[in-house]
């Protein structure tokens, strides 16, 4: 019988991250009028290559969030396929889970050096995912 596991839910986890990333990148944006510089829904991505700071830190890591999850999410595919030991992966899953939301707040805080630390731990341990069902 096959059942949501807790790496399935790391999926949905890992889906909402950069909308919420998108959500920081605007916030700066958001009630003020667009000729004083707020929000422009009208025209999003000249508005977004006109942010600097904390807004821009913010879209940069929403743009690699999503360049992490088609690798998470085969990953946690391939290793249910291959009948990877259930609890190792969820385990292993959340980490990842953990470490990509340090790498945003790292990423918001501009701390460049400890932030690429941790998206090398949080690759490794996606490639682990990937292997965990191999024999």
């Amino acid at each position: 019988m096959a059942q949501f596991t807790i790496a399935y839910w790391c999926v949905l986890v890992m889906a909402i991250l950069p909308i919420v990333c998108a959500g920081l990148s605007k916030k700066s944006g958001y009630g003020k009028r667009r000729s004083d510089g707020g929000y422009d829904n009208a025209d999003p991505r000249a508005w977004q290559a006109a942010q600097s700071g904390f807004s821009a830190r913010a879209h940069a890591a929403q743009a690699n969030t999503f360049e992490a999850l088609p690798f998470f999410f085969a990953a946690v595919i391939i290793a249910h396929q291959l009948n990877a030991y259930q609890v190792r992966l969820d385990v292993l899953a959340i980490v990842f889970v953990v470490l990509r939301i340090l790498y945003v707040m790292m990423y918001l805080a501009g701390m460049a050096t400890l932030r690429s630390g941790i998206w090398t731990a949080a690759f490794s341990v996606n490639i682990a995912i990937l292997f965990l069902g191999f024999r």
